[in-house]
């Protein structure tokens, strides 16, 4: 069996996230994948069993990678406030700094064949873990984490897919959407 390398595995995940979606599911295979990455095809089934499975790993990495870029940001010492902020901020720079990969999680967010397992897993566990904390300590109002995870999330993605906007109005909005969440959401 041939040695693994990580560059090749990061190549072909670009690979497989620009012709997703340049070309989509249906229209990318593995050869175009393994030609885009620089790759023979065999180099492909090294690290993934066929399309789907590559498609879910890839999917679940990256989407776990979201809410580690807002985790490893949030600290004990913050409140409410500041916290509703720092998310909201966060992920819509996240947005801005890795569009690709985002728009690849959000195009697959709802395709049943990536997101087979409806189980919380990984880092949204930790996310929830950390709403239910803050309820407990009556920083937050006692409603569902999917409510909480949408009044936060949702509006930030509108935000950051209106073309319409320039950046600036936007930054403006971002401002209004943060006090609006905060209150919200907080006691």
């Amino acid at each position: 069996m041939r040695k693994k390398d990580d560059e090749k595995q990061r190549n072909i995940k670009k690979a497989v996230i620009k012709l997703i979606l340049e070309e989509g599911f249906h229209g990318t295979s593995i050869s175009k994948i393994a030609k885009e990455a620089g790759v023979s095809p065999a180099t492909v089934y090294i690290y993934y069993e066929n399309k789907d499975m590559m498609l879910q790993d890839i999917y679940r990495e990256y989407s776990e990678e979201i809410f580690c870029h807002l985790l490893d940001r949030v600290s004990e010492d913050m409140d409410g406030r500041q916290l509703i902020e720092l998310v909201v901020r966060s992920y819509y720079s996240y947005i801005h700094e890795n569009d690709e990969i985002f728009y690849f999680v959000e195009q697959f967010s709802s395709c049943p064949a990536l997101t087979n397992q409806c189980g919380v897993k990984g880092n949204i566990v930790s996310i929830y873990n950390l709403f239910n904390d803050l309820k407990r300590k009556k920083v937050l109002k006692p409603l569902r984490n999917d409510t909480i995870m949408a009044v936060i999330f949702s509006p930030v993605k509108a935000i950051s897919n209106n073309q319409c906007n320039p950046e600036d109005e936007k930054v403006d909005i971002l401002k209004e959407l943060i006090k609006i969440i905060q209150d919200a959401l907080l006691l």
